[in-house]
């Protein structure tokens, strides 16, 4: 995944919304009315939050009936964490000049 999709990302989570979104579609996928009703938010709305999170590749949608169905692209998430997972303290692989771990400057070596 590249840094510019990872930013991608990012940006479509920087709202508190669609991560409740995405929150709310890890026990499943959600009929659009679903998550209408778990918002105080307008119909407009849920729809411009989705339209986002579908375009970044983040949820898939498929209609049925009367009502569209959302769920998560769990192969998108995986990736987005594997590259988080990548990102290390220096402390986790640095050693000083006597073979000790150095401590992390801002969190104490935790």
């Amino acid at each position: 995944m590249t840094e510019d999709k990872i930013s991608e990302i990012c940006k479509a989570l920087g709202d508190p919304n669609r991560l409740r979104i995405i929150k709310l579609l890890t026990d499943g996928q959600a009929c659009a009315n679903d998550l209408l009703e778990k918002f105080q938010i307008t119909q407009p709305t849920l729809s411009h939050h989705m339209k986002i999170l579908s375009e970044t590749g983040l949820v898939t949608s498929r209609k049925e009936g009367k009502c569209t169905y959302y769920s998560i692209t769990c192969c998108m998430f995986k990736e987005f964490k594997s590259y988080f997972e990548a990102i290390s303290c220096y402390k986790d692989r640095a050693k000083d000049s006597s073979g000790n771990e150095q401590s992390c400057c801002h969190c104490g070596g935790r």
